[in-house]
């Protein structure tokens, strides 16, 4: 099973490969503007959430010369680092927001990618991953 995507615009949307192994989508629901704080993850029948962004991984000191970039965290650490003002409400914020109302609404995994990495980052070859 391919885990739901939720793109910038908020949009949800369950992938599949077509015959190229190329990722379409289908089953489209766009969300409120209320998806941005992460309230619509709590919604989700999924055991798996993928985020695109712009950028292959979540980071520590984002675009700083101590960036540290992520590649698997606990859901307590993405608490504590959002917590911190790891992630900017503009920015990262709104994405770790809706992985963590995710995981605590039972959610298994939430990956955070570009989507040029998201094939990758479903075989676990790229992106960040967020566990319970």
């Amino acid at each position: 099973e391919l885990p739901l995507v939720c793109r910038r615009d908020f949009s949800f949307s369950w992938p599949a490969s077509d015959s190229n192994g190329l990722l379409s989508t289908c089953n489209t629901l766009v969300a409120r503007a209320a998806a941005a704080e992460g309230e619509r993850t709590r919604d989700i029948n999924a055991d798996e959430l993928m985020i695109l962004t712009a950028v292959e991984k979540v980071a520590l000191n984002f675009k700083k010369p101590d960036q540290k970039d992520l590649d698997t965290i606990s859901l307590p650490e993405a608490i504590r680092y959002l917590e911190h003002g790891h992630f900017p409400a503009g920015s990262m914020g709104p994405k770790i927001q809706a992985a963590i109302n995710f995981l605590e609404s039972g959610g298994k995994k939430v990956i955070i990618t570009s989507i040029e990495k998201s094939i990758e980052a479903i075989q676990g070859k790229a992106g960040t991953t967020i566990l319970p």
